[in-house]
């Protein structure tokens, strides 16, 4: 029968001040009584022991029995500064920004490029900080780099199947997801984000039951009173476009 935290309580205030005053031995042999005795892990039994009686100082005029525990402020400075950061986002862009697992085996022999033709200038604690960054390191620094360039908006469509229902044309029969034959036509444009001027899109058509897709590559140009002409089109195309 486990006990109750008031007796735990009570258990723990007898214990504790034996196990703090005990060598390294004996502070095992009273561990695991404890432990057996109270039902709590060892790794919680061992600050419960540890931590009894122990006050810390929250404020000049406030003490409290808790957390003896504290972490130890960080004083070492980064390693890899703003400098090598700067340096290494402009590589990052020069070599259309890969990964850092395709970009750390090559970064030695890139850099001497730009260096070259003074796009780049590094002092010798710069160099031999990128000679010896790590992949995983460079993906940390360049995380900011990379969210400022994550394409925002690519799709014009959004995904549903309320639209289904709100189509008034019907074929000769219901539509049907479990039998091939029953298709979804969808127009994407690849844009990169910007929907202005010319670029490329594909007319996709996909068989809901089967899987299977056809694509079709179309060309937009949007003319002087606004509208768009789609060249390379099918009467089907045409129709679902207009």
């Amino acid at each position: 029968m486990r006990l109750m935290m008031q007796e735990r309580k009570k258990v723990t205030a007898i214990v504790a001040p034996r196990y703090q005053r005990a060598q390294k031995k004996q502070k095992g042999i009273i561990l695991d009584e404890f432990t057996g005795l109270t039902g709590y892990s060892r790794c919680h039994a061992f600050y419960v022991l540890r931590a009894h009686g122990k006050k810390v100082r929250v404020t000049k005029d406030i003490v409290v029995e808790g957390d003896i525990r504290k972490r130890a402020q960080r004083t070492k400075q980064k390693t890899y500064d703003g400098n090598v950061k700067k340096v290494l986002a402009k590589i990052w862009g020069i070599m259309d920004c890969i990964c850092g697992k395709r970009l750390a085996p090559m970064l030695k022999e890139v850099i001497r490029i730009p260096e070259r033709y003074k796009e780049i200038k590094l002092d010798r604690v710069t160099r031999k900080k990128l000679y010896k960054i790590s992949a995983a390191t460079i993906d940390r620094l360049l995380a900011e780099e990379r969210k400022k360039q994550k394409l925002k908006g690519r799709s014009h469509t959004k995904p549903g199947t309320l639209l289904k229902n709100q189509i008034p044309i019907r074929t000769f029969s219901e539509w049907d997801d479990r039998r091939p034959g029953f298709v979804e036509v969808d127009l994407v444009g690849h844009d990169g984000g910007d929907a202005r001027g010319e670029f490329a899109q594909t007319l996709d058509v996909t068989d809901g039951c089967t899987g299977w897709t056809e694509t079709e590559a179309l060309s937009r140009t949007r003319h002087r009173c606004g509208s768009f002409r789609h060249c390379r089109t099918s009467e089907t195309a045409c129709l679902l476009i207009s």
